[in-house]
């Protein structure tokens, strides 16, 4: 992503049915969405194969893009097929070889009060842009420094926090501005509970004497990428199990510890609240998972061939 001063170079962006270039890609001021968070989005990547770039589990996002605007009572004017297609479309003609991808649906500007409903059109947008590992290089290399935040993870109660709704993100935001400022490279928020709930866009696992534990998903959106790595681990042979009820403890004491998510991939853990998790640096089974999740986003493991989406 782009840093400092500079901006997201995006280049056409598909916008309601048409491919503009960025600097036209605009809405309202007074959108709906705006003011009160009133979207839904997905975080997607193409990856550069052999093949060409092909687009990893996109039926599965643009399933879940829709199930959060059901959510949301947003109802996209396109069909899942049409968003699909946009998505290969706005690749191609941006000329990219490996690419994220964020479709973003969110609510107009025709009135501005709390209810959306009914007068508010839906907009729809689509952009990529190149975007490297999410947390930086040396966090991959060498594993993530996590605290816990002092924001609690939302219950389902509150939000609904099994879709991807803009508003629900100001939660994870706060979170990830409270880690970057204390020095760490991510957040853990715990539920109301008091139980690991998730990072600021992650779900997390850990791994104890060789078996691979997922937490779960009560209150947090069950990652596409968390199940994509469940079942790689269980093809490689590994056990793995649901955890429930994590307490901060229970990572502290683990071999390892990792995050998974679109953005994030597979990350390593390497600290968490000052504490070193196993050695102190990326585990060998986290690396192996993250080793084997990249060859099948890259078109290299035959048996993963249905999670992608070929562009050309």
């Amino acid at each position: 992503m782009a840093s400092g001063d500079s901006k997201i170079k995006a280049g056409y962006i598909w916008m309601n049915g048409r491919f503009v270039p960025q600097e036209e890609a605009t809405t309202s001021v007074l959108s709906h969405a705006l003011h009160y968070g009133t979207s839904v989005f997905e975080g997607i990547r193409a990856y550069e194969t052999e093949r060409g770039p092909a687009v990893f589990r996109l039926k599965e996002h643009v399933d879940r893009l829709f199930a959060s605007a059901k959510a949301l009572l947003l109802e996209i004017p396109y069909s899942k097929e049409e968003i699909e297609q946009a998505i290969l479309e706005i690749i191609k003609k941006n000329g990219w070889k490996s690419c994220y991808i964020r479709p973003l649906a969110w609510f107009g500007d025709h009135s501005l009060g709390v209810n959306p409903l009914p007068n508010n059109p839906a907009e729809v947008m689509i952009a990529t842009w190149e975007w490297g590992a999410y947390l930086g290089e040396e966090a991959v290399r060498k594993g993530a420094r996590l605290i816990t935040s002092s924001w609690r993870r939302f219950p389902g109660d509150v939000m609904p926090g099994k879709a991807k709704i803009g508003g629900n993100y100001v939660n994870s935001a706060l979170a990830k501005m409270e880690a970057l400022k204390a020095g760490a490279d991510e957040a853990i928020l715990l539920d109301a509970q008091g139980f690991v709930a998730e990072g600021s866009g992650e779900n997390l696992f850990y791994v104890k004497d060789g078996v691979i534990y997922a937490l779960e998903t009560s209150v947090t959106l069950p990652g596409i990428t968390r199940d994509s790595v469940i079942r790689i681990a269980r093809d490689l042979g590994y056990r793995v199990e649901i955890a429930h009820r994590v307490t901060r403890d229970v990572l502290y004491a683990a071999d390892e510890v990792f995050m998974t998510g679109t953005a994030a991939e597979v990350t390593p853990v390497s600290y968490i609240d000052h504490r070193p998790i196993g050695a102190g640096q990326a585990g060998e089974i986290t690396m192996r998972l993250r080793q084997v999740y990249l060859e099948a986003a890259t078109g290299r493991r035959p048996e993963y061939a249905d999670w992608l989406t070929y562009v050309a």
